[in-house]
């Protein structure tokens, strides 16, 4: 067997490989590549799980990032246990094929007990007493305590929340990543896997805070071409089929150019193969969309009191939204009302189309984690998970980084409250309250859905905010273009 290094970078796409990633785009000149057909839904589970399984959501029961639990009464998001993906695994198709088959799987999700070999997910411990400690988890054991030895801590802080993808006194911007990446250095220097999977998050951060793009440029028309095809003036940097590369982003862009590269060149020196792969692209959006203040005003929504807050009571309601992204389940308790959740819908700015039974199955998606319906928004928008009418009434969680407790996504966590003044010296409050063992909040996450610029989950118009895969044999691929899951068909070719 030969051995692959994957590395998935999350939101790249065509229209950002260019003049910001030299790195990139020099090795996907020398080798192949292919435009990656849209998992759906476009978010990080469903796609990693489509490439991993060679199946759609009706196959492996990923249909999201998260979804509601019908017999729990209560929706789970971000949940870690391999078990939830109900398919064969690539690496576990390999090793039937070659017992000395080895996997390191290094921060892609469904982490814990996957079997492969080697792996490394993020995990915060707990205690009783209410603290939340950046940890992680792996397999074997012992690679947490050695790995943290010999790299330090992992910058949890940098991997998700208002510190990702920013510069802070805890580190670079790019900390999160360059971890990992070093991470999958040790693990081959340490074990030599045949398939190494790395996930490479640091643009997910910026393209969802500033979105990527400016304002768009108009494209060169006709009348503005030589005959022999040239431009009479050419696109000036980071301009993309008449789209200018948002300057916000440049130097993300620079940052994973240079991790991507570093790792491209340590495979490569240690003759394993390098693919390149992305989840999703992300695009511009201007629109949230609030379904659940929606049914709620519909009487459909029921909240419940709790300490003068207010939280989401999805067993009692008649129907809800489980939020993702561009992207939104509807589950309904009492189907009944299923004609006006349509007409609701149908009616609604920025929600562009409604997946019923036929809908599911036409896209691979009728699997009993599915809502009823299923809500796509129109590229500009996003679907919001909130309930709450008056903020002053907002659960306690809606201010904070709480992945787990939120009924759905919330990208307002990578954004610090512009309405606090001197949020750094908060900041610090209260990080000594926590040092000191006190009860404290971090309550510093917007409340402000129109903060988000740029989103995913849909298939975008443009084939080129697709994602992409690459590799380094100019003569890999069949076709310029493929369905999410095909990947897994190609890793296993490329390995076997």
């Amino acid at each position: 067997m030969k051995r692959l290094a994957v590395l998935n970078i999350v939101g790249l796409t065509k229209s950002l490989i260019g003049p910001h990633t030299p790195l990139i785009n020099e090795f996907m000149k020398k080798g192949a590549k292919a435009r990656v057909v849209p998992a759906f839904p476009a978010v990080t589970c469903t796609a990693q799980s489509n490439y991993l399984t060679g199946k759609t959501p009706a196959g492996h029961g990923i249909v999201a990032n998260g979804w509601y639990n019908r017999e729990l009464a209560e929706v789970q998001f971000w949940k870690q246990s391999n078990h939830l993906v109900q398919a064969p695994k690539i690496w576990e198709e390999l090793r039937a094929l070659a017992p000395k088959f080895t996997c390191a799987k290094l921060f892609w999700w469904y982490n814990m007990y996957s079997r492969a070999d080697y792996s490394i997910t993020p995990r915060p411990i707990y205690p009783a007493d209410g603290r939340k400690v950046f940890d992680i988890y792996t397999w074997p054991y012992s690679i947490r305590t050695e790995i943290k030895k010999d790299q330090g801590e992992f910058p949890f802080p940098a991997f998700w929340g208002p510190a990702a993808g920013v510069d802070t006194l805890q580190g670079p911007a790019e900390a999160a990543s360059r971890w990992i990446a070093e991470a999958a250095k040790w693990i081959e220097i340490k074990y030599e896997p045949t398939l190494s999977l790395v996930y490479l998050p640091h643009l997910d951060y910026n393209l969802q805070r500033h979105g990527p793009f400016a304002e768009p440029t108009p494209d060169l028309s006709e009348d503005e071409k030589v005959p022999d095809g040239s431009a009479i003036h050419p696109r000036p940097t980071g301009v993309v089929a008449g789209r200018v590369i948002n300057p916000a982003i440049h130097r993300d862009l620079q940052q994973i150019d240079a991790i991507v590269g570093d790792l491209i060149s340590f495979f490569q020196s240690r003759a394993v193969q390098v693919l390149l792969l992305s989840e999703y692209g992300i695009t511009n959006v201007r629109l949230p969309i609030h379904l659940n203040r929606l049914f709620r005003e519909k009487g459909w929504v029921m909240v419940k009191d709790e300490l003068g807050l207010e939280t989401l009571d999805c067993g009692a309601s008649k129907a809800f939204a489980v939020a993702d992204h561009q992207v939104a389940h509807i589950y309904m308790n009492d189907r009944s009302i299923e004609p006006e959740v349509i007409a609701l819908l149908e009616n609604t700015p920025g929600v562009a189309g409604i997946m019923g039974a036929r809908g599911k199955l036409e896209r691979g998606i009728n699997h009993p984690r599915a809502g009823d319906l299923i809500a796509v928004a129109a590229e500009e928008a996003w679907f919001s998970y909130y309930f709450w009418l008056d903020d002053r009434k907002a659960p306690d969680f809606a201010r904070c980084v709480d992945i787990h407790r939120k009924p759905g996504y919330d990208p307002a966590e990578l954004f610090l409250d512009p309405n606090i003044s001197a949020v750094k010296l908060k900041i610090f409050w209260r990080l000594l309250q926590k040092k000191l063992g006190f009860r404290m909040l971090m309550d510093l996450i917007p409340l402000d859905a129109t903060l988000v610029k740029g989103s995913h989950g849909c298939r975008p118009a443009s084939m080129a905010d697709w994602p992409v895969l690459i590799t380094e044999q100019g003569s890999g691929l069949a076709a310029p273009e493929i369905e999410s899951t095909e990947v897994f068909q190609i890793i296993k070719r490329i390995v076997e």
